[in-house]
């Protein structure tokens, strides 16, 4: 079985946890024998070499190569980055940006059961989410299209709306069956205030796929309400995470003597940093030993700034930027408590992650790992005074945190990305024969 799979991250490449799950999922379908091309924007790093998986660089194709590839089918690659060039500069607006791509697309070749290209051309993406994302997003439907006409795969599958329009294009050249990966609304991003143009990409992904991927029973639930699709039509398959890493593994020392309790996740309004805030505000007049520490960037960090400004918590409180690599491995390892108290997490696999450096975690009811979590605390994302009790009560009763973190342990023995791979092949199945 080949899958044609779109993404916009994958390690090194990350914003958050969606490169993260990308990796693992594609790694564990590759080990089960599904054959994978996965296409990306752009590819940094080395590639990985194993069995069924393949990276490769759209900065190394040209049109004029890839059509080659198309015509001779000489590719018998099984897991393929495509990343492609770009014409953005900061002088280059909406309108004539559209017009320039335009131009480009009637002078350079036209897309139909054949392709033409005259000389050799590059695209090239940023590969972020920058200001031109939309742009981008736009271009990167042109690279499904072409992928498309190769044929050379059975399913394609495709992570969040900034994928779901190559992955139409695709559908639409080959005629093969489109499977649309939700890690993640807008409903989510934007505490319920969404953005009209991702919604109407995110709907166009879902109405046009022939199944839908959800990360939780509470996605599921959303998408089926707030985009109109049929639940007959979306199946939840739950996150795992990757356990090759331990604490003992990183050779780490606490030199501090305070508790340590941390947030790591975009600062930004889905993930509740503010009720974070306030938490700690509450714990330090009952617990003066303790830091809290905010690891993440996003568009509230200024207000929060302030406000620990305000609550005079400068020397309580931490602020890392956004962490990466073994820089998150170590801020786990030397925390005493994880908190996350999302405002609308879809999945959220960072306590799964606390949880292998033995690290008792609290989360939101809000999200769609509580579903299946069972050793950690659970409370609603605003009860910010339920919350600060139980960080106290955590950092002051040594038998219970150790409860905790040895429930973590016995849960995360049933946790595996296996489950999850062998569930995406029988749909990936289910899909193909219907």
């Amino acid at each position: 079985m080949k899958v044609l799979m779109f993404g916009w991250e994958f390690p090194p490449i990350i914003s958050g946890g969606l490169g993260t799950v990308c990796k693992a999922l594609t790694q564990h379908l590759a080990q089960i024998g599904v054959n994978v091309c996965f296409v990306m924007p752009r590819v940094l790093g080395e590639k990985p070499q194993m069995s069924n998986f393949e990276l490769m660089g759209a900065n190394e194709i040209t049109f004029h190569e890839t059509v080659q590839k198309i015509y001779q089918n000489l590719s018998s690659e099984t897991l393929q980055f495509l990343e492609v060039d770009a014409f953005l500069h900061p002088y280059l607006n909406q309108t004539t940006y559209q017009e320039k791509i335009s131009e480009f697309m009637r002078k350079r070749f036209h897309m139909g059961k054949k392709l033409e290209v005259v000389g050799a051309e590059q695209l090239n993406f940023q590969g972020g989410y920058g200001r031109d994302l939309l742009s981008e997003v736009s271009r990167y439907a042109l690279v499904g299209n072409l992928m498309g006409l190769r044929q050379d795969f059975d399913v394609i599958h495709a992570h969040d709306w900034i994928c779901f329009p190559a992955a139409v294009e695709a559908k639409k050249a080959s005629g093969k069956p489109l499977i649309c990966h939700v890690h993640a609304t807008e409903f989510d991003r934007t505490g319920g205030h969404p953005n009209q143009e991702v919604y109407n990409i995110e709907r166009y992904g879902v109405e046009n796929a022939d199944l839908v991927f959800a990360v939780s029973q509470r996605t599921k639930d959303t998408i089926a309400f707030h985009y109109g699709i049929d639940p007959q039509k979306i199946r939840v398959v739950y996150n795992a995470v990757s356990k090759e890493k331990q604490v003992e593994r990183v050779d780490i020392k606490k030199h501090l003597k305070e508790k340590i309790v941390l947030f790591l996740g975009r600062v930004t309004i889905q993930k509740g940093p503010d009720y974070f805030v306030e938490a700690a505000h509450k714990v330090l007049q009952k617990v003066k030993n303790v830091r809290f520490v905010m690891a993440g960037s996003g568009d509230m960090l200024p207000r929060l700034i302030e406000r620990i400004a305000y609550y005079r918590m400068q020397k309580n409180f931490h602020f890392t930027g956004f962490l990466r690599g073994k820089e998150v491995e170590e801020m786990f390892a030397m925390s005493d408590l994880y908190v996350m108290p999302s405002v609308s997490e879809p999945f959220g696999v960072t306590p799964f992650e606390a949880m292998l450096y033995h690290v008792p975690v609290i989360i939101s009811k809000q999200s769609g790992i509580a579903e299946i979590l069972q050793s950690g605390i659970k409370l609603d994302f605003w009860d910010v005074d339920k919350l600060a009790d139980y960080i106290v009560s955590i950092l002051t009763d040594d038998d219970l945190a150790r409860k905790l973190i040895e429930e973590g342990a016995q849960e995360l023995d049933h946790v595996s990305w296996d489950t999850a791979a062998h569930k995406v092949k029988g749909y990936y199945h289910e899909v193909i024969q219907s």
